[in-house]
């Protein structure tokens, strides 16, 4: 039997769509969804909040040297865009006008939400257009969002292994919760259900990566079991590139798809606009899908049916209905094709295929430039086991191309510009990735690939689990490991030899703060002692620090005497604050210090890395990758015998 038409009910007050799998309620003229049936239960959402927060777009801004204003997006005007049994799009507008200044974001809104025949869920996109006259803002986040009903949603998941059953929002509130560090941890000490007692709760815990954050969301376990699911199938509207974090699912139950934000970088992931600027663009659309598990099925099963339900969205982008003439179809569009390799010549003397790559087209900048992007769009792929990569349906525009590659320090920008047009096919050929790189590799701490977790994570404070990340992998996730630092190094920091240390053991994951008996803070002097057969004090020798983030940090570096002036210092820098949200990595940097040969003695050495900064607990440095190379030679890898790989944990002599 072929499903019913999509049918279109418009009334004073509200707006209904029905395609007979489910019916979508939005109030007029807002365009807030205000309810969702479907599988006989009269609404996911929750029917306790009022109606204005139940499923929502909202955005924080502010003019310049204002605190920002947080505002749920209500349309003042609703018309049909689409109606025919196959399709429904409406259309809910807010328009901006100078009797708005200073009250309302200087942008014309546009929400569009879409039904489909047959389709168990819906979509929704908006545009957002700044007009060249209108006064400078900053949008400091903007997203979707969606509060569902806390008597039926308990089981949250985002990924094969993070998921688990959630604790209810009532167990945040004072009395069945203690708020720790910052409100958004919260201990449960006498939850509704006792088997989260002891536990942390912070919706930090769960936020990904752009790149893995493809759908995520909630499961009701009753019969008959549901599923509602955010697929986001394209990541070309997301600000700051693949590896960007963000907020995902939490306790609420709330289920997000952002696209602005600044967590895990600070003001620099903040579009700043100026008078005189145009400006528009197209967040989404993503897909909110609803599954359900017959009788006697695993409801958990409800997660590998929206993986799968994922997969098919991906490979229909770009979508061919949306209506609006600024979300541009496939053949609107244009693809890059053609190979990375990387010369390093202390490593290999012929090329090496960029195997696993990120490759990507962003808007014109330097190297690296993309991961502080935030107000265009950027397209990204991965190499394959030889270094080829297509990127397809990207947006006629002008664009660098950018890389970076797991295994190599710094970051790659073709010198070529290039266009897409309607239709194009650009094939690039073979691109040459030079990393930095002066000398052969003397010694290497870590794996170069822009995060800190090879290093040594802690066991949490068992008074400060979370269940879920206990013997997992992202065991970073944990809270409060900031304050373990102190437990373990009670006065002295680590002192780290290398061929001796093993950074999977001796190199903790953060240079954090210590916190001193009257509440304080200090900040930490970590060493690097080595050994080097040979000096040549008339040369140059290359410190490379690559870093996986900082908050409100400073690494000052000095050679065999911590008290001498430093010879390099970065000064303030980081705003990530990753470790208090419990990340891994946040934005990257790479500092190149050049130590005189004659700052170096036979035999042993020490490097002394200080972060003196502490105002916090939540100050400090997390390391990627750090490694010495020698003066230049005009040897190439031949010469050098590698005696310990990369990878084992042991601080390596090369």
């Amino acid at each position: 039997m072929a499903p019913i038409g999509v049918q279109l009910h418009i009334q004073d007050t509200h707006v209904m769509i029905d395609n007979g799998i489910l019916q979508l309620t939005l109030s007029n003229p807002d365009g807030i969804v205000t309810g969702i049936r479907y599988n006989d239960i009269y609404n996911l959402l929750e029917v306790l909040n009022e109606e204005s927060n139940r499923g929502y777009w909202d955005l924080v801004w502010n003019s310049p040297g204002t605190a920002g204003t947080f505002d749920v997006i209500k349309g003042t005007s609703f018309n049909v865009l689409v109606e025919n049994e196959d399709q429904v799009e409406v259309s809910f507008t807010r328009t901006w006008d100078a009797s708005h200044e200073g009250k309302l974001v200087p942008l014309n809104i546009d929400k569009r939400f879409i039904m489909l025949r047959g389709c168990s869920g819906f979509y929704s996109y908006a545009i957002y257009e700044h007009l060249k006259d209108w006064p400078g803002f900053n949008l400091a986040e903007t997203r979707i969002a969606f509060k569902l009903r806390k008597d039926k949603f308990h089981y949250m998941a985002m990924a094969d292994n993070r998921q688990r059953y959630l604790p209810l929002p009532d167990d945040r509130l004072p009395g069945r919760g203690q708020a720790l560090a910052y409100p958004e941890a919260v201990l449960l000490v006498d939850p509704v259900e006792p088997e989260f007692k002891g536990e942390v709760d912070d919706k930090y815990q769960y936020s990904c990566d752009n790149k893995d954050s493809q759908v995520h969301g909630w499961i009701c376990t009753n019969q008959p079991a549901v599923g509602f699911w955010m697929i986001t199938p394209s990541n070309e509207f997301r600000s700051g590139g693949p590896v960007k974090q963000n907020l995902t699912s939490h306790v609420g139950p709330t289920t997000l798809a952002v696209f602005l934000s600044s967590h895990y970088s600070g003001e620099d992931l903040v579009p700043k606009f100026s008078a005189g600027e145009a400006w528009k663009k197209v967040f989404g659309p993503v897909f909110i899908y609803l599954n359900t598990a017959m009788e006697g099925d695993d409801p958990h099963s409800l997660w590998d049916d929206a993986k799968e339900q994922m997969i098919t969205e991906v490979q229909s982008w770009p979508y061919t209905f949306p209506a609006s003439e600024d979300f541009p179809k496939s053949d609107q569009r244009g693809s890059v094709s053609g190979r990375l390799l990387v010369n390093d010549r202390y490593i290999s003397d012929d090329n090496i295929p960029a195997n696993g790559a990120y490759v990507g087209l962003a808007p014109p900048g330097n190297a690296g430039s993309w991961q502080r992007e935030c107000k265009d769009y950027q397209f990204w792929t991965k190499t394959d086991v030889n270094g080829y990569f297509l990127i397809n349906d990207i947006r006629t525009d002008d664009y660098n191309l950018y890389a970076y590659v797991p295994g190599f320090i710094g970051d790659y920008r073709s010198d070529l510009a290039i266009t897409i047009t309607p239709g194009s096919d650009i094939e690039v050929g073979d691109l040459i990735y030079e990393p930095p790189r002066n000398g052969p590799t003397l010694w290497e701490i870590g794996i170069p690939d822009r995060s800190a977790a090879e290093f040594f994570v802690p066991d949490s404070n068992p008074k400060y689990i979370n269940k879920l990340y206990v013997n997992h992998p992202d065991r970073f996730r944990q809270y409060g490991l900031w304050e373990r630092y102190a437990e373990l190094y009670p006065v002295g920091d680590p002192v780290y030899t290398v061929g001796t240390s093993d950074y999977k053991k001796d190199w903790y994951f953060a240079q954090v703060t210590r916190k001193t008996d009257n509440n304080k803070y200090q900040g930490s002097t970590w060493q690097i002692k080595f050994k080097l057969d040979n000096v040549d004090q008339s040369n140059s020798y290359k410190l490379r620090v690559a870093i996986a983030s900082a908050t409100l940090s400073e690494l000052q570096v000095r050679i065999n005497d911590p008290k001498s002036n430093p010879l390099f210092s970065s000064g303030l820098f980081g705003r990530d604050n990753s470790i208090a949200r419990h990340g891994i990595h946040g934005l990257y940097w790479l500092y190149n210090v050049d130590i005189p040969g004659k700052l170096l003695v036979q035999d042993d050495n020490t490097i002394f890395l200080t972060q003196p900064r502490s105002s916090s607990p939540f100050q400090g440095i997390m390391y990627d990758y750090i490694r010495l190379e020698g003066p230049p030679t005009s040897s190439s890898k031949k010469e050098y015998i590698e005696y310990i790989v990369i990878g084992d944990g042991i601080g390596s002599y090369l």
